[in-house]
């Protein structure tokens, strides 16, 4: 894998973001195991914040955090008046949205199936190929 923690930091690494998201009352947080799909990360980790300024104040929270517990966050994405924004930890990548962001994006539907990842990250001649059978 490209972005491989031990399981211990792993788990220290999920433990902070949870933390941080619960202090900054974000809803409906879900933890997706993605590591068999991609070997770009083992977790994604979404999170509901109320609005555009919630999900800005659970980012800055989030990789504050991360950094104080010596996990330095790679990147980050989603302006100041972003409906989503996401945080690349590594193996670990977390993503705070709007309830609608969430909702439209489907992220948990991409995830949960190897199909619809293929799909997505088909070439065009892949995918022109593919519905000629």
């Amino acid at each position: 894998m490209i972005n491989t923690m031990t399981n211990e930091r792993l788990q220290q690494c999920l433990t902070v973001v949870e933390s941080a998201l619960d202090d900054m009352k974000a809803k409906n947080i879900t933890v997706l195991n993605v590591e068999d799909l991609t070997d770009v990360m083992e977790r994604i980790i979404i999170a509901d914040g109320t609005s555009k300024r919630h999900v800005r104040a659970m980012a800055d929270t989030v990789g504050a955090e991360a950094k104080q517990a010596g996990f330095m966050p790679l990147g980050r994405e989603g302006g100041i008046d972003s409906d989503w924004t996401l945080i690349d930890l590594g193996a670990v990548v977390v993503h705070m949205m709007t309830p609608q962001a969430r909702e439209f994006y489907d992220l948990e539907g991409l995830w949960s199936s190897p199909e619809s990842l293929a799909e997505l990250v088909a070439t065009p001649r892949e995918k022109k190929a593919g519905r000629r059978n």
